[in-house]
């Protein structure tokens, strides 16, 4: 059988000639520390072998990066000539200073370009590049380590995407920049204002396209495409290549060259991994899995859930455990997403709770444990969740709680990732095997003991003020807060972030109308009509005759307010029909 953990990396042409470059598995647990997983070879070229400026050379040195990983010593010849090219790898596996390097160097040696778009900008640097990603936090992590390479260079680069408010953002591209990275419906709404100018761009990087596929964000990356120049380099970088994101190429590359960085096996998976499957009780779920967090040589954890609701209430329940943990979910403001994640880097929590479309673009060194607190929808998933431990030669521990209504979803994922769990053993949290396998201390149980409650927690980690708009500020751990959550209808079709109807309690983002009775109601604030449902005894009360009109009643109509009454006059029955008959009009 081939190993898992063999890398093949192609290289083919447009007329389909295709050349191999194996990589020993032995040498697979050499790795740049600033990309865990991508594999690196002794006798590797180096940087400054492939002609990168010597500027770039010497940053990547002060970091301790000097040899190429494989996607980067076949990228770097061809993309350095300008040439278009298409880059299949999985996640990290370098691929960011992949088109980093080149992208960057051609900037530095061309001229910026300034421009005065109408008045709409001051003159100034516009930008020359574009890398276009698929989520927030794949965003920060590209301009992050990009930004690096720039400063050496003298070069600008900013950061566009939504969750945050477009002031800071359009400061910046009016200051002048370089480089701009952003994810596709930021971009497009900054450049439909005309605060983002892309008639100079002469590099375009779409970054881990068959997510953004995925996602549905491909209207958006062709309105995008449509607006910049057409001849420019275009480089595409994508885990698979689905039928979509083939036809992107065709319309808007020139003659790409395809490499390819595959796992010989599709599900390839860490073999540094220790993997375990439980069959579990939904009701004792939670009790197990705050026994394993106080496993024997845990560091941080991340934990998934295929929901939202979930993900926020197994982090609230470890919080009441004692636990320091964090949730990040699609409901979650973009402030509290970056509050539990720079949290969860910074160890002040060390178990963070996620959803699979919220950890998309998350890239954490030094986790130890992965634990499926639901099962995954499919094989693919399931190798991205444990993917995330056992990296750079690391042993990592890889959990999965199995409810009896998965158990034939998960025989599926077994059989096509040929495991050994096609049945898996019914645990408890007290399950002796569950104590030795994980190797966790008799007697533990599901809290945490105070004198190990030691991490400094999310409240530790200040929110940053992100100009967000609308909706109210949440903590990443919790929601909202514990009566609002008991008191709640279920909502499962809540809009995600960033959505306008998101922020509000109703599904259509229109104003509610209440109907109250009396000078009582009357003279309750607006904002209670707005934000909460009517009650059935006011709304009960309301369509009948009012008994309860008095001589205080208001003679003008209040903002908003559904009440009209006679000027200085009780509210009779018949005044009371009128008034709801000319609501029911309005």
């Amino acid at each position: 059988m081939t190993q898992h953990n063999l890398i093949s990396p192609t290289i083919e042409d447009p007329d389909g000639v295709v050349a191999d470059a194996a990589i020993d598995p032995d040498d697979a647990a050499l790795s740049h520390p600033l990309t865990a997983d991508a594999d690196i070879r002794p006798e590797s070229p180096t940087f400054a072998e492939f002609g990168v400026d010597e500027r770039i050379v010497t940053a990547l040195a002060d970091v301790g990066i000097e040899r190429t990983f494989a996607i980067q010593a076949l990228t770097l010849p061809i993309a350095l000539t300008g040439s278009d090219l298409i880059g299949q790898a999985r996640t990290g596996m370098g691929k960011t200073l992949g088109f980093g390097v080149p992208l960057l160097q051609r900037l530095s040696h061309d001229k910026a370009v300034t421009v005065d778009e109408k008045g709409k900008l001051p003159v100034g640097r516009a930008p020359r590049a574009v890398v276009m990603v698929p989520t927030r936090e794949l965003c920060v992590q590209v301009t992050r380590d990009l930004h690096a390479l720039g400063k050496a260079l003298g070069l600008a680069v900013t950061a566009v995407y939504g969750g945050r408010a477009y002031e800071p953002q359009i400061k910046a591209l009016q200051a002048g920049v370089d480089l701009v990275v952003g994810t596709p419906g930021r971009l497009l709404d900054l450049a439909n204002s005309g605060h983002l100018v892309l008639g100079g761009v002469k590099v375009l990087v779409l970054d881990e396209a068959d997510e953004m596929l995925d996602l549905g964000f491909l209207p958006d990356m062709e309105k995008v495409l449509d607006l910049v120049p057409t001849v420019k380099q275009t480089m595409l970088f994508s885990a698979t290549m689905p039928g979509p994101i083939l036809t992107l190429a065709r319309t808007f590359m020139s003659r790409p060259m395809h490499i390819r960085a595959e796992a010989a096996a599709e599900g390839a998976m860490h073999s540094t991994t220790r993997q375990f499957v439980y069959r579990a009780h939904a009701l004792d779920k939670v009790e197990m899995l705050a026994r394993v967090l106080q496993a024997r040589g845990r560091g941080l954890t991340m934990v998934f859930t295929r929901t939202k609701r979930t993900a926020a209430k197994v982090a609230e329940d470890l919080e009441e455990r004692g636990f320091a943990a964090a949730a990040v979910h699609g409901d979650l403001g973009q402030g509290a997403r970056e509050q539990a994640l720079r949290a969860f880097r910074a160890g002040k929590v060390d178990v963070l709770v996620a959803t699979d479309v919220a950890a998309r673009g998350i890239d954490v060194d030094d986790v130890t444990h992965v634990i499926n607190f639901q099962c995954p929808e499919e094989e693919k998933t399931y190798v991205h969740r444990i993917g995330r431990t056992g990296r750079a030669g690391k042993t990592g521990t890889a959990v999965s709680f199995i409810d009896w209504d998965d158990i034939p979803r998960w025989q599926l994922i077994n059989q096509a990732l040929e495991l050994n769990f096609n049945d898996p053993v019914e645990t408890y949290s007290t399950s002796p095997h569950l104590f030795a396998e994980l190797d966790i201390p008799e007697g533990t149980t599901g809290e945490l003991p105070r004198a190990a409650r030691t991490r400094a927690g999310l409240d530790a980690e200040q929110v940053e003020d992100l100009g967000e708009t609308g909706g109210k500020r949440r903590s990443a751990g919790r929601t909202r807060t514990k009566t609002t959550h008991a008191d709640r209808p279920a909502r499962a079709d809540r809009p995600a972030d960033g959505d306008p109807a998101a922020e509000g309690d109703g599904g259509t983002g229109g104003r509610r109308r209440q109907r109250t009775r009396g000078a009582r109601s009357a003279d309750r604030p607006v904002e209670h009509a707005i934000d909460h449902p009517a009650s059935p005894d006011e709304t009960g009360a309301a369509a009948g005759p009012s008994t309860e009109g008095t001589e205080g009643a208001p003679k003008a109509r209040r903002r908003r307010s559904r009440r009209r009454t006679r000027s200085g006059q009780p509210v009779t029955e018949g005044a009371h029909e009128a008034a709801q008959s000319v609501d029911a009009t309005v």
